[in-house]
């Protein structure tokens, strides 16, 4: 039976008396007997935690870079010697699900749990991506996942779409995949921040609730209040991402007057911590979300399991009552397998503060991978491989979407391959009338590069690799605006380094060869921008001008509000058409100078 047969419609009544809409009902399951690391007669229970986030949808082990993982009881450098030259830090080459499926194995015993903190989808490989994640989801339900929250790339798709991959079904426009009509997923995706705006009910269900050895646990799903502005507007229409600590109070009141005292928080929003420092280390850190929210749930909550900022830490803070609370992050793509051990008390059925162990452990390929997963990525690799492998055009020399961040004289924001989008956008948004276009780095998820990855050939670009660069599946898009919009568009551009790191905080969109301007840091905030030429030609703030981008930045996205000031929308291809059109027509592209933006700092 599966978590959504055991989905129970809590009544009107009890609804108004948590202060909370209930429309969407909790999961809730159980598990009988005793053992473990606990026993018959104790009066505690052992529960063992065990977490992962933001996989998404990497089925397969990740190269270069997303691999290496710092690890304390790492190596120097790797055996292929990649890693040699960095300065301090001992890493292991880590992630692939069926390794992190025998680690999961490994740690597994009849008080465990696996829960994630979102982002398991969405941003995937094509091995997933070229199947709406249902290979991914597949594997996560051999995994034995419980329970995750949302993370804002559930809702890439929209709304729909997520409930689809929840609930079965064929994909409505793409129809069914290789392996058949999707069943759907054996556990839920929780968001108790996340409401339908014409009724004020829950989207997602807000928590899901487990029984182990007669003790209740329950997890409060949250995803990051920021979702609207770095997910396709039109995917969550009519939904609204609430405050998450108001959401998740009102949640654990309500759990916690149903006799659920245990209660853990898994969260899609994060910090940036140095790794490998003590839990007490990074208590102090006051100024990000993930760590404010770790501070603010109030005392009822017991643990808190984040995700979204893509780092390994396990931290220590104070709830509201002054008591302990461990706040942790397992790293990104499968990498890092974070293992809590805790023990309930049975008489007033809550956590032992004091019991409660966390630590990171690394996914290394050390270990047998799982014939049974690994049976299922290479079913799925094999499905995917005719799309991966086909050849759509060449490159003379690494193309990268590469910013040096540093305060070195040398930084500029632009890059070779945001110039290589911007014009492919361009030139598939002509039809449209489009003059410029503009592309969000966000959106570029890795480089091109030269080296073959396959059997391809040097310099030969593939579907497989295009679809990396841009796995989003956005629409390009072409409005009207003026002059002076398209300057307060540009000044909207985010370029903050950290006086005491140097490390740069930046939102700069790549442009078109049609479009160069020059962006002063130099200056305040909102007169940086000057010298905005149109084909060679000063723009002036009344004329007309066709702009080209995505629909997620149409909608306002990444900050960009100026955006939403025009609404005489031309819809063209999907983004990723666009781009290897252009490669197919133009091939072969060589590296471009990065130019267009005269940058001053």
């Amino acid at each position: 039976m599966t978590s959504r047969t055991l989905l129970r419609l809590l009544s009107a009544g009890a609804a108004a008396a948590a202060g909370i809409a209930l429309a969407v009902a909790p999961a809730v399951a159980s598990t009988g007997g005793h053992g473990g690391h606990g026993g018959h007669g104790k009066q505690t229970v052992p529960v063992r935690l065990l977490s992962i986030n933001d996989l998404h949808g990497n089925l397969e082990p990740p190269s270069g870079s997303s691999s290496r993982i710092l690890d304390p009881d790492g190596p120097l450098v790797d055996t292929d010697g990649t890693l040699t030259g960095i300065a301090g830090g001992k890493y292991s080459i880590a992630g692939g699900v069926s390794y992190l499926a025998t680690h999961i194995k490994q740690a597994r015993d009849r008080n465990t749990l696996l829960v994630a903190a979102g982002d398991l989808i969405g941003a995937s490989p094509l091995i997933s991506a070229a199947y709406h994640d249902e290979p991914t989801l597949e594997v996560l339900g051999s995994l034995g996942l419980d329970t995750t929250s949302a993370g804002n790339h559930e809702f890439d798709e929209g709304y729909a779409e997520l409930q689809r991959l929840m609930n079965g079904g064929c994909h409505p426009v793409d129809g069914c995949s290789p392996a058949g009509e999707w069943k759907g997923t054996d556990f839920d995706f929780l968001a108790a921040n996340v409401l339908k705006q014409d009724t004020g009910t829950y989207a997602l269900p807000p928590y899901y609730v487990k029984t182990i050895n007669g003790v209740k646990v329950g997890f409060i799903g949250l995803v990051t209040a920021t979702t609207p502005t770095i997910v396709t507007a039109e995917g969550i229409k009519g939904l609204q991402f609430t405050e998450e600590v108001a959401a998740a109070n009102r949640a654990s009141a309500y759990l916690a007057r149903k006799g659920v005292k245990a209660q853990v928080v898994l969260v899609h929003e994060g910090d940036s911590i140095t790794p490998n420092q003590s839990p007490d280390a990074c208590s102090v850190n006051t100024t990000n979300a993930g760590s404010r929210i770790a501070r603010e749930l109030n005392p009822q909550i017991d643990l808190v399991i984040s995700g979204h900022s893509h780092q390994a830490y396990i931290c220590k803070t104070s709830d509201p009552a002054g008591q302990d609370r461990y706040y942790t992050q397992g790293s990104s793509f499968g990498r890092v397998l974070t293992q809590i051990d805790l023990q309930i008390d049975k008489r007033t059925k809550d956590v032992i503060r004091s019991s409660v162990k966390a630590d990171n452990k690394v996914v290394t390929r050390t270990v047998t991978p799982d014939p049974q997963v690994e049976a299922q990525v290479q079913a799925w690799k094999t499905r995917s491989a005719a799309v991966a492998d086909r050849k759509i055009g060449t490159i003379t020399a690494d193309i990268t979407n590469v910013v040096n961040n540093s305060s070195a004289a040398t930084t500029k924001p632009e890059t070779a391959l945001g110039d290589l989008i911007a014009d492919s956008q361009l030139e598939a948004a002509k039809a449209g009338g489009a003059e410029i276009a503009l592309m969000n780095p966000g959106g570029i998820r890795t480089s091109l590069t030269y080296a073959q990855k396959g059997s391809e050939g040097d310099g030969v670009v593939t579907y497989g690799e295009a679809f990396e660069v841009q796995p989003f599946s956005n629409i390009v898009q072409v409005r009207t605006y003026t002059g002076a919009q398209l300057k307060a568009l540009l000044e909207q551009q985010v370029w903050t380094p950290n006086p005491t790191t140097g490390a740069i905080t930046h939102r700069v969109l790549q442009v078109s060869s049609s479009l160069t301007y020059t962006f002063d840091t130099t200056k305040p905030v909102g007169s940086r921008v000057s010298d905005i030429k149109l084909n060679g030609t000063p723009v002036t703030d009344t004329q007309s001008i066709k702009i080209a981008a995505n629909n997620f930045l149409m909608g306002g996205g990444d900050g960009f509000s100026v955006f939403t000031q025009s609404t005489d929308t031309w819809s063209g291809p999907i983004d990723l058409d666009a781009f290897t059109a252009y490669l197919g027509a133009h091939s072969p592209i060589s590296p471009s100078p990065a130019d267009r933006i005269t940058f001053i700092k």
